[in-house]
């Protein structure tokens, strides 16, 4: 068992990674149920694979579990669903003190993180991620949304989890694409300032993705210390600091926005593509050298993750896509920061980069592709 802590003073609290942590859960959450009672929200899919585990040690632990399931998938992030789940929780009668326990992927937590925070102005939660995109991003540092017409994740709050308990074998009833789409967020944690461990990565990344104990393990573990060290130090992106976690998002959000939030591109997979595009721009622009652009995008596609627009799927032209960021919850005075870089490990924050030349950017990489 591997603990990171979060250092955010009275708000601070664990990130306990277990291998069957799900099944020694009563162990974990049982000082959380006040009256003996917990309320899971998860998901239709995740209440097949991994709700009974859950209600199993917990109810060996004498704690009684009242499940809230909710459809899966992106659209699950909306008013409709919110409204949902904030009847169910009045109706289950639950209280300022009590905690709700969020029990799925990215969606799921950040939904019921979102409702947590508004709920009486203010309940307790607690995540238990089961894909590895929430195990290593989402699940940590307290972003909390619901997605909007406009865009994705703009409405929402900054409310941190009592507890994160990670459990990586509930990666092994994943489907392999939402696995390669976690794995993005991975990479992204060498991108941004661990070369080494994007090296471990290009050796390594494929031993993950065939389910390796340790692999995962160590992964997951490298990851979440190394959000938690950011969100330790910028917990809302007050300094700039914090905004080096959306590499790939600005250009990625744009790409799930053209297909739809859908299926058709998972977020992650708009991250990995994000990404690559992030690096390749950094070259044109003579940030970073082409043989490190280059060497990103034969990583994310030798994973089998999408590197470029035609195999994101995307189809719109470069100024429909710049017309999707204006909508980004960062903008800022009319100006919209992107992450770029000037190597690999070296990401930076730019606040002076034009719109047009982004456009244009792409259209000349669909053609180049």
């Amino acid at each position: 068992m591997a603990i990171v802590s979060v250092a955010l003073d009275a708000r601070s609290y664990d990130i306990v990674i277990e291998q069957g942590a799900l099944d020694r859960a009563g162990a974990h959450l049982a000082g959380y149920a006040r009256k003996g009672r917990l309320v899971v929200v998860t998901d239709a899919h995740v209440a097949k694979a991994q709700l009974p585990r859950l209600e199993a040690s917990l109810r060996a632990a004498n704690v009684a579990v009242e499940p809230v399931i909710l459809p899966p998938g992106e659209q699950t992030k909306s008013w409709r669903h919110l409204e949902e789940l904030l009847d169910a929780l009045l109706a289950l009668e639950i209280e300022r003190g009590d905690h709700v326990v969020a029990l799925g992927g990215g969606v799921i937590g950040d939904l019921v993180g979102f409702a947590a925070s508004i709920l009486k102005r203010g309940c307790h939660f607690i995540q238990v991620p089961t894909t590895l995109l929430a195990q290593v991003d989402s699940s940590v540092g307290g972003k909390t949304a619901i997605n909007a017409r406009a865009g994705k994740n703009l409405i929402g709050s900054f409310y941190q989890p009592a507890l994160v308990l990670i459990d990586p074998s509930t990666l092994d009833t994943l489907p392999v694409r939402e696995t390669r789409a976690g794995y993005a967020e991975v990479v992204k944690y060498g991108l941004i300032d661990d070369p080494d461990f994007f090296a471990w990565c290009e050796t390594e990344g494929d031993k993950l993705l065939a389910g390796d104990a340790d692999a995962r393990e160590y992964a997951i573990e490298r990851s979440v210390a190394a959000k938690a060290k950011i969100v330790g130090e910028d917990e809302r992106e007050t300094s700039g600091r914090r905004a080096l976690l959306n590499l790939g998002h600005t250009f990625g959000h744009a790409l799930e926005a053209d297909t739809g939030f859908s299926q058709t591109l998972l977020h992650g997979e708009g991250v990995a593509a994000g990404m690559a595009l992030a690096f390749r721009y950094s070259a044109r622009l003579g940030l970073c050298t082409t043989e490190d652009a280059e060497r990103v995008t034969a990583h994310l596609k030798a994973m089998g993750l999408p590197y470029d627009l035609t195999s994101a799927h995307v189809t719109a032209d470069g100024a429909a896509l710049v017309a999707h960021m204006l909508h980004d919850k960062k903008m800022a005075a009319g100006t919209l920061p992107f992450l770029l870089a000037r190597g690999i490990g070296k990401t930076f924050l730019s606040k002076d980069v034009a719109l047009d030349d982004v456009a244009a950017f792409m259209d000349e990489d669909r053609a180049a592709a």
